[in-house]
């Protein structure tokens, strides 16, 4: 140290009230210090300050980003980026599973490595870093238990952040069978599920988290059980690690997992001043906190459970925003062709909300479905439909979580996986022909066959006799005028043979069409579904 390093912290200790603890940072190098002995006071003009300084030299240490923890899991088959803060200059050398990279430490004393991609292993390895500083004092640290396969991060509002252990935030228990996620969490999980959970904390310049975390009743209560469930079904059929990470928030809304500078840019922003002036944008409020600080960590992809908060704004901007933030995200885990897989939001009673900003009407929440459907058009996306997973319309918080998490995993398997078989998605309306005395309707995701459909008491599908009719579908007349229509499943012989995707609709005598709709009111939970027990997709045609 040199005499002038004295000074700046003698100076310093001038400024620090007596008995307190600080440090200064000098050349790159942190030193503790405590003023011992305050100030003494003779006469009018003349103070002398006695100060006795203690100093201790603080060792560099390796200081990887809050992801990267012992117990994680590494994403197969990409490069894998390790990176943190260290002394300027200094050599860092990593090894792990045979592979061995080194750089030196960046002027900002930032650093960042790269492994090669690598398969997936069940083995626990060693993640071993070396410090070389340029006094030749060397430091070591070593991240244990590391498996390598799958990882998907998990985000959204509530109903993703909806725990294993419901009785965390009171939710109801499910009407229909048992609470499986309840037996899952107290039987502690699959063991070959990692996860890690981003605390509701807005840190900076890292998030909060206690790293990841091997399966076991106590860090899966807590845990997002939509994205556990994910995990699992994802796990059970690859038979690989598969790591998780959640980061959601209770009642967010979109634009608060987008960075400000990025939103203020989008060409849509300033309509949306000019449609909701009085609205508190937290633009950003959480991303820069709870998902910038953990990228680059490589991963497959991800999904998001997010959407009722927008609802309730009656957002018209959503499918803009959804793209910008897919955008944002897959550039800052650097892979552009990055999967976002997503839930439709759930059957409930919006008009009963009078504190909203807006007066909602029975097709407020369908409007919005509509939006999120648009959202298919983006590339790399996927919808899972729960229409049929609500028990009680005023709670905005359905249980069977282990069902939207397998939802959204039939699209991951579907589309990244090569599970060409599986059956993703339930029936997408493909065209509407008006005809005489009937609308013919066709649709693609009809799996093995288009059926009506029900839930039983042990929440078990089962497919209803062919003659059942389909409900929820109403006509809208020219004259204004809204009436339900009826609606089946083609025979074979009505359309020779070929009746697999077709729905007939019966159109009531003297009656003039101008639109159809299907599940288009936020109490439907209609029995329309392919014979996998998907849900059919809301729609409205006009014709």
């Amino acid at each position: 140290m040199f005499l002038s390093d004295y000074g700046c912290i003698f100076e310093k200790c001038c400024k620090v009230k007596e008995n307190k603890w600080f440090n200064i940072i000098i050349n790159g190098k942190t030193y503790f210090c405590i003023n011992l002995i305050a100030f003494i006071t003779m006469k009018k003009s003349l103070s002398i300050m006695l100060c006795a300084v203690l100093f201790v030299a603080v060792r560099a240490e390796i200081n990887l980003a809050n992801v990267l923890t012992s117990n994680m899991v590494l994403q197969q088959g990409k490069v894998v980026n390790i990176w943190g803060k260290a002394d300027p200059g200094a050599r860092l050398t990593i090894s792990f599973a045979g592979q061995h990279k080194e750089t030196l430490v960046n002027a900002d004393s930032s650093w960042m490595l790269n492994l090669d991609p690598m398969p997936a292993s069940f083995e626990p390895r060693i993640l071993k870093l070396r410090l070389m500083k340029k006094s030749a004092e060397t430091e070591e640290l070593q991240l244990e238990n590391i498996l390598v396969g799958e990882v998907w991060i998990c985000g959204g509002q509530s109903n993703m952040e909806y725990p294993m252990d419901r009785s965390l935030k009171r939710y109801a228990a499910p009407a229909r069978g048992a609470d499986l996620a309840e037996q899952e969490w107290r039987s502690g999980g699959n063991k070959n599920v990692r996860l890690m959970l981003v605390e509701k904390v807005l840190s900076l310049p890292d998030c909060t988290t206690k790293g990841w975390q091997e399966c076991a009743a106590n860090s899966l209560a807590s845990f997002s059980a939509a994205a556990y469930y994910f995990g699992k079904n994802i796990q059970e059929e690859l038979d690989v690690p598969v790591g998780l990470i959640a980061s959601s928030w209770g009642g967010s809304r979109i634009e608060a997992w987008i960075p400000e500078e990025d939103y203020k840019e989008a060409a849509f922003y300033q309509k949306e001043c000019s449609q909701h002036p009085a609205v508190n944008r937290k633009i950003g409020h959480f991303y820069r906190s709870m998902i910038e600080p953990l990228a680059p960590y490589a991963l497959r992809g991800a999904i998001w459970y997010q959407g009722e908060s927008d609802a309730m704004l009656h957002d018209s901007l959503y499918v803009e925003k959804f793209k910008l933030m897919t955008t944002v995200w897959r550039n800052i885990f650097d892979q552009a062709e990055m999967p976002f897989y997503y839930v439709q939001i759930a059957p409930y009673l919006y008009t009963n909300r009078k504190r909203d900003p807006y007066l909602h009407t029975p097709q407020t929440m369908a409007e919005f479905c509509a939006l999120q459907t648009q959202c298919l058009e983006l590339p790399f996306t996927g919808q899972a439909v729960v229409t049929d997973l609500v028990d009680n319309l005023t709670d905005i918080h359905p249980s069977y979580k282990w069902e939207v998490g397998r939802r959204l995993a039939l699209w991951a398997l579907a589309k990244d996986y090569g599970f060409r078989k599986v059956v993703y998605s339930g029936p997408v309306l493909k065209s509407a022909k008006l005809c005489r005395k009937k609308i013919v309707l066709r649709f693609d995701q009809t799996g093995s066959g288009l059926t009506a459909g029900e839930r039983d008491v042990q929440d078990q599908f089962g497919a209803l006799k062919r003659k059942t009719s389909l409900s929820w579908f109403e006509l809208e007349c020219e004259d204004g005028s809204l009436m339900s229509v009826e609606a089946r499943v083609a025979l074979p012989w009505w359309f020779f043979g070929k009746s697999r995707n077709r729905v007939k609709v019966i159109l009531p005598p003297n009656v003039k069409a101008k639109s159809l709709r299907f599940a288009w009111d936020e109490k439907a939970r209609p029995n329309f579904f392919n014979k996998e027990g998907l849900p059919a997709v809301p729609f409205r045609h006009t014709f």
